[in-house]
This record gives structure tokens, sequence and C-alpha cells, in this order.
């Protein structure tokens, strides 16, 4: 699917619409076609490893169940609607959606799920605290928009979902295929199935952060000298035993931020946003054989689907993130490796010059040892 079919002024969106309110895509992708049909999205849901819920309202209440199913778990009486996480990890079509939000950084991307539901089907109404681009499939769906919530907005009680007690909607749009509906992190929706339908949902990841002060502030220690302790070499005179002084807490403020303004070695960051949604395990064989493709010439690399890489560029050349790992190359590899980045191929001349040049040949084995790329 080429990205130019996409009807979109990026500028305006991310001036106007990025984070800040949602945004109507009518006819996004025109003539789209479902890269995924419904069937074999039942079938992918019927595999172990393969991480799918179904959703169903069952006498007004709300209940779900995890994969993997059974063809009888697919013949329910009530609405319901199944959903299969990272379907680009296993559907190369699918992934090729990715390409349609290319113009931000591409770390940002976390997956993109697909839902297939009957008529009247739905997840009910909720927020998510991540961006999301709802392409719709086949069939259509009807999306209400609500308010903005938080952790503070009433939910339904139940150990699972997070369904909105109230939602008061605001805007109301009927989708079908090829239109996008963009919504922000924090604004209430509510998509219902007008007869059968999917959906393909972009997600986007959005780190944590306390997660992102507890990854810097581990950095921070791995730097610290352990030896440094407290130190009060102008300490007044106590006037009241036992006491801890505001004084103290003053000094003892200082030397902490004092500490904390220490320059911090960045690669924390990247090695956080491209830790992958499951687990990669490489194997012995399989690797060893990619290898001696790669060194042969006559194959083509391309980025693994299911693969988080990301580089930064600093001082002393260019750290390469993958899949929760870095590592440091000379700045000799950009050519290549942004070429890779941003047609998650290489082959040819492009590959062979790459391959000239230790350094990035360096980069190529690296990234396929921590699975960031695939060769064939």
């Amino acid at each position: 699917m080429a990205i130019a079919e996409l009807k979109f002024d990026k500028e305006a969106f991310l001036s106007q619409y990025w984070q800040r309110k949602p945004l109507l895509i009518r006819d996004g992708l025109a003539a789209f076609s479902t890269p995924l049909p419904a069937d074999e999205l039942a079938g992918l849901a019927m595999e172990e490893g393969v991480e799918s819920r179904i959703i169903e309202q069952c006498d007004g209440r709300w209940q779900q169940r995890h994969g993997p199913f059974a063809e009888s778990d697919f013949q329910s009486e009530n609405p319901w609607t199944l959903l299969v996480q990272a379907v680009d990890h296993y559907i190369p079509a699918v992934a090729q959606l990715r390409q349609l939000v290319d113009f931000l950084p591409q770390w940002r991307v976390d997956d993109v799920m697909v839902s297939y539901a009957v008529d009247g089907g739905s997840v009910g109404p909720h927020y998510d605290n991540y961006d999301v681009f709802l392409l719709q499939g086949e069939g259509e769906r009807r999306w209400q928009l609500g308010e903005y919530c938080n952790a503070d907005t009433p939910l339904l009680p139940h150990d699972e979902l997070r369904i909105l007690r109230d939602f008061n909607c605001t805007q109301e749009y009927v989708l079908g295929p090829g239109d996008i509906l963009y919504v922000p992190p924090g604004i209430a929706h509510y998509g219902t199935a007008i007869g059968e339908c999917t959906t393909f949902s972009l997600g986007f990841r959005a780190p944590r952060l306390n997660d992102m002060v507890s990854r810097w502030v581990d950095r921070l220690l791995e730097q610290m000298d352990s030896e440094l302790h407290y130190g009060d070499s102008h300490i007044e005179p106590v006037t009241r035993a036992g006491e801890i002084r505001t004084r103290d807490l003053d000094r003892v403020r200082a030397q902490v931020q004092a500490a904390l303004d220490e320059e911090v070695d960045s690669r924390w960051f990247g090695e956080l946003v491209t830790e992958p949604r499951y687990d990669y395990v490489h194997d012995d064989d399989d690797l060893a054989e990619a290898r001696e493709l790669l060194r042969s010439g006559s194959c083509f690399v391309a980025l693994s689907p299911a693969a988080r890489v990301a580089w930064q560029q600093e001082a002393t050349g260019v750290r390469v993130f993958a899949n929760g790992e870095s590592r440091l190359f000379a700045e000799s590899v950009l050519d290549s490796l942004t070429t890779l980045c941003e047609s998650w191929r290489m082959e040819d001349k492009d590959l062979a010059r790459c391959m000239a040049l230790p350094d990035s040949a360096d980069m190529l084995d690296y990234l396929l040892e921590t699975g960031g790329i695939y060769v064939e």
C-alpha cells in the first residue's frame, strides 16, 4: 500500500489535532480493500501465542474471554467483538499500514490491532491513554465521541475492562471502508458495528512518566560514584537534641539536586521505547543460516514486523536501538541505517554497498542478532 494514497495534510494535523482533538478523515484511503478478511482474523485468534480476546454484552453486562479460541467461540447469540493484538507482527500487509503514519516518530508506533464485530458488537464506551487511528476495513461502524477522561472518571465495576460508567456523546460519525478517525489520549469513544465489520487500530505507545523516571534514575545510579556520601563541613551547633533541622534538610536537598543535575547517558530512553511487546528469542541455527545468506549477497534484508528499531546521534557516533538493546556504531553507518528505516528493506546496490563497509556490515549483524531485521 502506497503512502501517497492517504489523503492527509500532515502539517495541519500536527499543528491543530495531534494530542489535542479528534479528526475524521473521510475516505482517507481511496478504494481501500482490507488486507485481512474476517475469517483469516478468526483463524489467527485460534493460534497459540497470539494475543486475542472476545468482548460481548450479555443481559446488559460486559464479559471478556481470552484466546486462543475454537470455532464454537464465534457462535454466540449476543453482540460480540473479536480483538486480535499486534496483527502487524504476523501479516505483512497489515504491517504496511504503519507506513500511513510515517510522519510521526517510528518509536511511537505500538502495534496494529484488528477487530471484527457482528451487528451491534462493541467493546463499550472507554478511553485510552494513547493516540489511535481507527481505520475502517469491511462494513460500517458508528463511532460516538465524548468528553475528556482521566483516572478520576467513574468506571463500571469489572476486573479487566475499563468501561465508562457515564458516557455523554458530543460527536457521532459512521465510518465506511477507508475512513479514518483519529482519537487523542483521554477522549471517550464508543464504537458499535452496523452489520458485520472490521476495524484496524493503529495505536501509539506512550511510556509512563514513572517508568521514564525509574529508567533515568537507574542509569544515573550506574554512573554515580558509590563512595560519595553526605557532607556537612559547615554544620551549625545543635540546640535541640534529636532534631532534624530545616537547615539539615536544605543541605540534603542541595546535595541530592546536585547529583540529579549530573549529565546522564541518554541511551536509557531509546532502550525503554524500543522494548518489544513480546520477548524475542533467536534460534542459533536460524541465525547462522541468516548470516551465511547475508554474506552471500543473494538476498535482501528487511525490518522485522515485530521489531522496535530506532537510533540517535551522539558525539562519538550513532547509537542503534533494537528490541530494548543498544550499541554504538561509527557515524559512517548512518546512510545505510536511514535507508533501512525509511524503506523498511535494503537490497541490490544499497545492500552491497552496506556490506562492503565493515562498520555497516557489523550494524546489520547486530540487527540480525537482536531480531531487528530478517534476510531472505
